[in-house]
C-alpha cells in the first residue's frame, strides 16, 4: 500500500460515469488511500448513467482542500451539474491553487474550465468538450493521459488504466 494514510476525494452528482468513479475509487483504496465521496448536497445518494447509486460521505461545503491530497473529477454528465454549485467549483480551484493533485477524466474538464485552472496548462478531455477546454485556456492534446504538474487529465473510460497509474504516481511523488 504505497499511499497508506493519504486522503482523496471523488466529486459526485447525478448522471456520473460509473467506470470513472468506481475504478479510481477502488484503485485508490487498494493503495491505502482514504477515499471520500463528495456530493453537491442536492441529495444523499446520486445515480450514474446506468442508474448505479453511490452515497455521498459529505457535502462539498464541508470539505477543505487542506485536508486532502488529491481530488478526482469523473465524467458523465455529472460535471455539468457540479459546476453550478460554487462550493464544488471552489474546492477544485482551492485544490489546484494549493498544488494538490487534481485529476479529471472525460467531461470532468468542465469543472476545470469553471474553476479557471486551465490557462496555459496542457490537458485533454473527451473530444466533445475540446472547444470548452481550449476556450478556457488549455493547451489541449489528444492523449490517453496528460500530466502538467499537479493537473492530470484523461479522455474516456478506455484511458482509466493510464489515468489511475498517473494519479497514484503523482500522489506518491507528493509524499516524497
Amino acid at each position: 500500500m504505497r499511499l497508506a494514510g493519504k486522503k482523496a476525494a471523488i466529486l459526485i452528482e447525478d448522471a456520473y460515469n460509473e467506470f470513472e468513479v468506481w475504478i479510481p475509487y477502488y484503485r485508490l483504496k487498494e493503495e491505502g488511500v482514504l477515499v471520500t465521496v463528495v456530493g453537491s448536497g442536492t441529495a444523499t445518494t446520486y445515480h450514474g448513467k446506468y442508474d448505479i447509486p453511490i452515497a455521498a460521505d459529505v457535502k462539498a461545503s464541508q470539505v477543505k482542500a487542506g485536508n486532502l491530497d488529491a481530488l478526482v473529477i469523473p465524467g458523465g454528465y455529472a460535471p455539468d451539474k457540479m459546476r453550478i454549485h460554487p462550493e464544488m467549483v471552489n474546492l477544485v480551484r482551492d485544490m489546484f491553487a494549493a498544488g494538490k493533485v487534481v485529476a479529471s477524466i472525460c467531461h470532468g474538464g468542465w469543472m476545470l474550465a469553471s474553476a479557471g485552472v486551465l490557462k496555459g496548462r496542457k490537458a485533454t478531455s473527451y473530444i466533445a468538450i475540446k472547444d470548452d477546454m481550449v476556450n478556457a485556456g488549455a493547451l489541449w492534446e489528444d492523449s490517453e493521459v496528460v500530466r502538467d504538474g499537479n493537473l492530470i487529465t484523461s479522455r474516456k473510460p478506455d484511458d482509466l488504466p493510464a489515468f489511475c497509474r498517473t494519479l497514484i504516481d503523482a500522489m506518491e511523488e507528493a509524499v516524497k
